[in-house]
């Protein structure tokens, strides 16, 4: 080869060399244009199919985008890690993820480790002769098992696994923040029996004890297909154990079943757990949404809808649930019925909770957004007000706390409220195979609640 051929050959090597890394960044950046255009276009598309302002995410800042691929990360993660998928009669998708691979254990105090045993003493029942049960003499297994829908399918998660409903893309945009994806609103206010909540937007009826020690709390509720106006309110039914001040520092645990279409895009009634230790500000979450609430059923699926439930004048579904705190470990159980344990909240998540309840808190709750300046026509309950009774209107009964020695002993003293009596009410009383019990609910709007 020539010099002058082999300079040549090296001069137009050198204009390689030179521009070789000016032309990748131009088509970096072109193909990153090219994918955010795309991808911001399917998530406008997505707004408009799901209304837009009616509950869905707008995705318009590079936060939000960055936060949105986080969470199908963590998303991606659990179906990867499950071991079997099955699919639920009424949509949902449920995978089997090892117990030690749940998003419980992604939690810094957490990671590497595996479920707690079970606690070894159970709360007692004391009884008005002197004895004491374990377990509650008004408790079914057939009524306390919380039967999910997903059941239908005839599968079944294998030993050594929990299952998972599949959270997917359309929840998360149905979110009113990325960001806040499975957690309440701040300054919700929720579970506030002490104070008017009315002006966050949040309506209660509740039967509350406050004023001592409290270890954990039962009771007996029917599920209803309560209807929701909006995806932005919700309806739930549930038991909240509270501790701190009504301020930054509240705590909650609280479980029961809600209808919540943001959530998970219809209006079935669906089992659902939630915590805080501030006041809904920045921790806490809905179900397994976040790390925190260690699951150990294998049965039973947080978030899937119950099956079956009551109706109107016809029969009456109801569950039974206890949260106590074991006074061996100190974590917070869950138990449906007579005995299957659902899972725990780790003591550590907490600042008061971590020793004990200064109130216990049974209940419903809505979300009113006041549409077109009227009250929301959501129902809280069956939709019916207590004064119904049996069969037509909601209820809780055998509502117990545990005490300081691990007993269940009845709620004496417990006082009822309701924030706005004429749209939804409450109304209680004492006595026979229901012990301390009360109805509540109502339709919300109405001629009565305009």
């Amino acid at each position: 080869m020539s010099s002058t051929l082999m300079a040549a050959s090296c001069c137009c090597c050198c204009c390689f060399i030179a521009y070789k890394k000016p032309l990748l960044i131009i088509a970096s950046f072109v193909s990153f244009l090219f994918f955010f255009l795309l991808f911001a276009a399917s998530a406008s598309a997505t707004t408009s199919r799901h209304g837009g302002s009616n509950g869905t995410t707008v995705l318009h800042s590079g936060e939000e985008l960055l936060r949105f691929q986080r969470v199908k990360v963590q998303l991606a993660r659990i179906r990867r890690a499950s071991v079997k998928t099955i699919q639920s009669p009424d949509g949902d998708v449920i995978d089997c993820v090892p117990t030690h691979l749940q998003p419980a254990f992604e939690h810094p105090r957490l990671r590497g480790q595996k479920p707690e045993e079970a606690p070894a003493a159970t709360p007692r029942r004391i009884h008005s002769h002197g004895g004491d049960d374990r377990e509650d003499d008004d408790d079914d297994d057939e009524h306390g098992s919380l039967p999910q829908a997903w059941w239908a399918s005839g599968e079944s998660c294998p030993e050594g696994t929990i299952p998972v409903r599949r959270t997917t893309e359309a929840d998360l945009l149905r979110a009113s923040s990325v960001g806040r994806f499975g957690m309440k609103p701040r300054g919700a206010g929720a579970g506030a029996a002490r104070r008017d909540s009315t002006s966050s937007g949040h309506e209660h009826a509740v039967g509350y004890i406050s004023g001592g020690q409290f270890y954990g709390a039962k009771a007996s509720l029917n599920v209803w297909p309560a209807k929701v106006a909006s995806p932005a309110e919700f309806s739930l039914s549930q038991i909240w154990l509270i501790s701190g001040s009504f301020g930054n520092d509240l705590n909650t645990i609280e479980a029961g079943w809600q209808v919540s279409p943001q959530l998970y895009g219809d209006n079935n009634p669906r089992f659902f757990t939630y915590w805080t230790n501030d006041a809904y500000q920045e921790t806490g979450c809905y179900n397994l949404h976040c790390s925190g609430f260690v699951q150990t059923n294998a049965r039973i699926a947080m978030g899937a809808a119950i099956s079956p439930i009551s109706s109107y004048a016809g029969g009456q579904f109801d569950i039974t649930l206890l949260i106590w705190k074991d006074p061996k470990q100190g974590h917070w159980w869950l138990q449906l019925g007579s005995g299957a344990l659902v899972g725990y909240w780790p003591s550590f998540l907490f600042s008061h909770l971590g020793a004990r309840a200064d109130m216990a808190q049974f209940g419903g709750e809505v979300v009113n957004t006041r549409p077109s300046g009227s009250h929301t026509p959501t129902q809280m309950g069956s939709g019916r007000f207590p004064g119904e009774g049996y069969g037509r209107a909601a209820y809780f009964r055998n509502v117990q706390v545990v005490d300081w020695d691990n007993n269940l002993i009845p709620a004496a003293g417990l006082r009822l409220l309701a924030d706005r009596p004429s749209c939804y009410d409450i109304a209680g009383g004492q006595g026979g195979a229901w012990g301390s019990y009360f109805y509540y609910g109502g339709p919300g709007r109405s001629a009565r609640c305009p």
